[in-house]
C-alpha cells in the first residue's frame, strides 16, 4: 500500500509539471475590427485543457450585447449579425462570468496581446476588475519551435493548423477559433515537453525568447 501510494504520487507530481497545469484556458475573441485599443468587443469564446487533453464540457462562450451590428463587411466575417448582438449579454454580467470561468488559470490565445488587450478594456469599461493577467502566446511559442516554417511567412494560425493537419470548421468564431488553437497548443506542448520544456512557466520562457530574440 505505501509503494503503490507513492508512485500515485510520484505520478501525479510528473503530470503536474510535465504537462499543462491543472488547468489552462483556451481564449479568443470576436471584435467590431482590428484595432484592440479602439474597436468593440463582440463576443468570447474558451475552453479548458488540462494534462489529458481539451475538456470540451469546460467550456465558455458569450456574445456582447451591442445596439448596432457594425459595417457589413466585419459581420460577414464573424458572422454575429444585429439581432444577435442586440440580444447579447450586457459586458457588466459577461465579464464577471468570465472571470469566474478563468478563475486562477492561465490563458491562451494565439496573438494573445490581442486578446488580452480587448479583454482588459472590456474589463475596464464593465467595472469588473482585473483582467487575466497570466497568458501564453501560441503564435509565440509555434515560431519559436518551428523557426524555419516562421521565416518562410508561415505565421497565421491557418498556417499553422494547416502544417498539423487540424481540421478548422468552425473558423472565425470565438468558441471555434478557441478549439482549434487548444489542439494546436496541445501538439506544441509535446514537442516542447521533448525539448524539455514542461509546464506553464517553462514553456512561456521558451515562448517569450523567441520574442526577446527580435525574430517574431
Amino acid at each position: 500500500m505505501v509503494v503503490q501510494r507513492l508512485r500515485e504520487r510520484f505520478s501525479a507530481l510528473w503530470k503536474r509539471d510535465a504537462g499543462p497545469p491543472e488547468r489552462w484556458v483556451v481564449v479568443d475573441t470576436e471584435t467590431s475590427g482590428l484595432d484592440p485599443q479602439r474597436d468593440a468587443l463582440l463576443a468570447v469564446g474558451a475552453v479548458a485543457v488540462d494534462a489529458d487533453g481539451i475538456r470540451v464540457a469546460d467550456s465558455f462562450e458569450v456574445v456582447l450585447q451591442h445596439e448596432a451590428a457594425g459595417d457589413a463587411e466585419n459581420v460577414a466575417i464573424h458572422g454575429i449579425g444585429w439581432g444577435a448582438q442586440r440580444a447579447g449579454t450586457p459586458l457588466a454580467d459577461a465579464m464577471p462570468a468570465f472571470a469566474a470561468y478563468v478563475g486562477a488559470a492561465p490563458c491562451v490565445g494565439f496573438h494573445a496581446s490581442f486578446d488580452r488587450t480587448v479583454l482588459a478594456r472590456a474589463f475596464a469599461a464593465a467595472g469588473a476588475g482585473a483582467a487575466p493577467s497570466r497568458w501564453l502566446d501560441v503564435a509565440e511559442l509555434a515560431a519559436a519551435l518551428h523557426p524555419d516554417q516562421h521565416k518562410r511567412g508561415e505565421r497565421s494560425l491557418d498556417d499553422w493548423l494547416a502544417r498539423y493537419g487540424i481540421e478548422t470548421a468552425s473558423r472565425h468564431t470565438a468558441a471555434g477559433d478557441a478549439l482549434v488553437t487548444a489542439e494546436l497548443l496541445l501538439r506544441l506542448q509535446a514537442q516542447a515537453a521533448e525539448q524539455g520544456s514542461r509546464g506553464f512557466a517553462a514553456i512561456s520562457r521558451m515562448a517569450r525568447q523567441h520574442r526577446w530574440l527580435g525574430s517574431s
